[in-house]
């Protein structure tokens, strides 16, 4: 019933930037929050940041002051701007909803399909 859709990923030299979008779509009735998350080979998935309807906010150490999350309620949209980035922020990023569907009473988590983010020089 809902699908999420990164895109925005590519190959970026050492401090360079890129703008993540994820867009939601399907029978949603409400979501809360949304995040990003990456994997690079090798590791676990982890957080990157995630973001409230409310607008709270949450970031890994890690990229602390080089990303800002933020998300447009009305579009189901959310984006990550990365700065300054790092040849270990390289990773695929994953797009996260917790949805409530018109159909449920309930919340699922729901992932989109990753977007490769390669820092090298």
């Amino acid at each position: 019933q809902v699908q999420l859709v990164e895109s925005g990923g590519g190959l970026v030299q050492p401090g360079g930037s890129l703008r993540l979008s994820c867009a939601a779509s399907g029978s949603i009735f409400s979501i809360n929050p949304m995040g990003w998350y990456r994997q690079a080979p090798g590791k676990q998935r982890e957080l990157v940041a995630s973001i409230t309807s409310g607008g709270y906010t949450d970031y890994a150490d890690s990229v602390k002051g080089r990303f800002t999350i933020a998300r447009a309620n009305a579009k189901n949209t959310v984006y990550l701007q990365m700065n300054s980035l790092k040849p270990e922020d390289t990773a695929v990023y994953y797009c996260n909803a917790v949805v409530r569907t018109y159909s449920s009473v309930t919340y699922s988590n729901y992932w989109g399909q990753g977007t490769q983010v390669t820092v090298s020089s």
